[in-house]
């Protein structure tokens, strides 16, 4: 499995150059955005405190430690371009490959676009409203500007051109880079935990009124998202320019500093908070509220302690963490495309390299999809990115699956107790992701569901593509594609289903809570109205879930008619195919001029017939060789054409005789017939028949020259001694009919 690195196209491949500290940096670079500066307070420390963050970023790095081992195994088995999608079709086939490379493609893609639209932000506060020109429209709430949607289209469109047009220089600054953030960063936390009073405390531990397990546990639940990204230095291993065993302390040491920017980043962030609060838990969870740096916490408390001096660090580091997760995510993305280009003629340029040796075509597509984003806005961005989380989830189980299933086969015992441990802890994660009411807070928008459900359903649309191009056969071999992204696209319909109805059972309460407040205030309230009012919230519940369940089975029906049609798309390509190696192999084993079977063919019948002599289980049988007399007069003296109906007529007659044995086309004028059966029993009666063959054409005789050998077990050891012995009887036969003729 390993070294299964092709030529494309133009004769070019991907050659190594990543070094050890580059793929560092890729790795950590590409697991830590723009999104670790926020989600440490509004999902971390809001839902589990400052211990029950870092306990459960802890427990959380112990599940990651898991699936690295497993990503390790990976790539010292399929050091290829493509990471886990060029490893899952080897192991499942290509369907499971086409499935992970689906998942991948869209969580790759929602980091991206998370950090392509996080330049606005950053401009927004640090720069002013200095790209807030050529207002657009708002959608979802976030007021969208050509300034800033060129702000971002100019960031991805330089990135993409600097990936395709260098190797080495991406691979410096993202080395620049990640120890610019990971230096910045230390520097403010120390400030931030060693420079405040004695009197300053970290409490809450944990958030009052809850389990302090259920919030560790939770936060190690969504840990995915935070270190998403870290694998896809998978799909460059074919490039690293050191040994792939190596790989295991490069990976372990980007987990371990991933782990610490996060703990660090939430440190810092509760280190330090305005007077007006009582609290770091009270200044956090109104954060939303607050402008300017007190609307980052991390950046208030490292202007608390260093000034603008660490304002200022936190910029630069925060600068590094977009680029760094762009150019990573984008490479990672580009290799994936270039991937599955190079195994599939029909994707255009996708698997060639240009004259830098990159993949530039794949970059471009990325970089023009990409191109469409900034129009979103942020909120709807931020819907896709949350399905990282899921993503994420699924992704690793996949992986982990894909190691237990190699490794069961190599008896490699760690692995696979690796593998089953990493896929009973995925699927564990994803159970609490999907199933209503098991987390007390929303790892995702409710939005960001049903874009996962869309994605599904495109990715059953983009499979029957594929199969509709599969002139190989390779896809439609299982049903793994067809039933995961079912199943996933049903479970996450009805969670967004359920948080619909959830959001307006809250909104109704609260219109209930309002009315009565009202109606006790002014001393006006009676039964009936009452009831009328209470009645039209039912309804509306009512009528919202049942709008929401109509959806979802609407969307499911579809999403099985593509399934069931893109299971018979591939049956009937896989029927097409057989028939076409049958009629391959017909043709192969046919002589052309008779129709009868052709040497080939009787070789086939003689390794046969060997194996059954030498087991004992040979039947009785004779071989019959008959020639054509004459046919060089015929050639010669009639010309070709007849002679090749002479050969027509007299394997007619042969076939017509021995019409129970096979008939084989030896050579120009021999053939060879097997008799078995009926025609072995009466093998003297036949032979005589077919000796008297006699055909006057153009004042030509056609004749045909036959012998006859009987198998014998003791005298014969194989089917050619048999042959032989009817050949010298045909030859002797021949001589005496030319004998008889004048001839010689």
């Amino acid at each position: 499995m390993k070294g299964m690195i092709e030529m494309n196209e133009s004769g070019r491949k991907l050659t190594p150059y990543f070094s050890r500290l580059g793929t560092w940096a890729f790795s950590i670079g590409t697991s830590i955005g723009w999104g670790s500066f926020v989600v440490t307070c509004n999902t971390y420390l809001t839902q589990a405190g400052i211990f029950g963050t870092i306990l459960g970023l802890l427990l959380g790095m112990a599940v990651i430690l898991v699936i690295n081992h497993n990503l390790c195994f990976m790539m010292d088995r399929c050091p290829d371009a493509g990471g886990i999608y060029s490893y899952g079709k080897l192991v499942l086939g290509y369907d499971a490959g086409f499935l992970i490379a689906w998942l991948l493609l869209l969580t790759y893609l929602a980091v991206l676009w998370a950090n392509i639209t996080s330049l606005p932000l950053f401009a927004r506060r640090f720069l002013g409203s200095i790209f807030q020109f050529g207002y657009c429209y708002t959608v979802f709430g976030y007021d969208v500007y050509w300034g800033e949607v060129l702000l971002s289209v100019a960031a991805i469109v330089l990135i993409g051109f600097l990936c395709a047009r260098s190797r080495r220089l991406p691979h410096m600054l993202m080395i620049v880079m990640a120890l610019v953030f990971i230096g910045s960063v230390t520097v403010c936390a120390a400030a931030g935990i060693l420079g405040h009073r004695g009197s300053y405390s970290y409490a809450p531990a944990y958030i009052p009124d809850k389990s302090a397990i259920s919030q560790i546990v939770r936060i190690a639940v969504i840990s995915p998202w935070a270190f998403i990204g870290f694998e896809n230095v998978a799909h460059f291993s074919e490039e690293f320019a050191f040994p792939v065993k190596k790989i295991r302390g490069v990976m372990l040491f980007s987990i371990l500093m991933t782990t610490g920017f996060y703990i660090l980043m939430s440190l810092l962030s509760v280190s330090a908070y305005p007077a007006r609060y009582d609290s770091w838990l009270s200044y956090i969870r109104d954060m939303d509220n607050c402008s300017g740096l007190e609307s980052i916490p991390a950046f208030y408390a490292a202007s608390h302690y260093l000034g603008s001096s660490g304002v200022s660090l936190l910029i630069l580091a925060l600068l590094s963490v977009v680029l760094t997760s762009l150019i990573g995510n984008l490479t990672a993305i580009s290799r994936l495309l270039y991937a599955f280009g190079r195994d599939h003629s029909w994707t255009g340029r996708l698997g060639s390299l240009n004259r830098h040796g990159n993949p530039g075509y794949a970059i471009a597509v990325a970089v023009g999809v990409s191109c469409l984003i900034p129009f979103l806005g942020r909120t709807a961005i931020g819907w896709i990115v949350d399905v990282t989380t899921l993503g994420a989830t699924v992704i690793y189980g996949f992986q982990s699956e894909f190691v237990y299933q190699d490794a069961r086969r190599l008896d490699r015992i760690v692995e696979r107790v690796t593998g089953a441990i990493g896929v009973a802890l995925m699927a564990g994660f994803a159970v609490f992701l999907l199933a209503p009411k098991l987390m007390s807070f929303e790892a995702m928008a409710g939005e960001s569901y049903l874009l996962f459900a869309a994605w599904s359903l495109l990715g059953l649309l983009a499979f029957r593509f594929v199969l509709l191009h599969d002139s190989s056969n390779r896809y439609g071999h299982s049903l793994i594609t067809w039933i995961v992204l079912l199943l996933l696209m049903l479970m996450t319909v009805m969670m967004w289903v359920t948080r619909e109805t959830q959001k307006i059972t809250n909104e109704s309460m609260l219109s209930i809570l309002h009315y009565f407040r009202q109606c006790y205030a002014d001393g006006i309230v009676s039964e009936t109205e009452a009831r009328e009012f209470l009645s039209s919230l039912a309804q509306k519940i009512e009528f919202a879930n049942a709008r929401g369940t109509l959806g979802s089975y609407l969307l499911v029906m579809v999403a099985v008619g593509l399934m069931l049609n893109n299971y018979r798309t591939a049956k009937e390509h896989e029927k097409a195919l057989e028939r076409e190696l049958g009629n391959a192999k017909r043709i192969g084993l046919t002589d052309s001029l008779t129709g009868v079977k052709n040497k080939h063919a009787y070789l086939q019948w003689e390794e046969k017939v060997n194996n059954q002599i030498d087991t004992g289980e040979i039947k009785p049988f004779a071989v019959v060789v008959c020639d054509i007399n004459n046919l060089k007069l015929i050639n010669d003296s009639l010309g070709h054409k007849e002679g090749d109906e002479c050969i027509r007529r007299a394997c007619a007659r042969i076939c017509h005789v021995f019409s129970h044995s096979p008939v084989f086309r030896y050579g120009g004028d021999e053939f060879v017939v097997l008799l078995f059966g009926e025609d072995y029993e009466h093998r003297n009666e036949l032979l005589a028949e077919i000796s008297a063959y006699r055909v006057t054409s153009k004042r030509v005789v056609e004749s045909v020259a036959v012998g006859m050998a009987v198998y014998q077990a003791g005298e014969h050891s194989s089917l050619l001694s048999v042959f032989e012995k009817a050949d010298r009887a045909m030859y002797d036969q021949k001589k005496r009919m030319y004998a008889e003729m004048g001839l010689h």
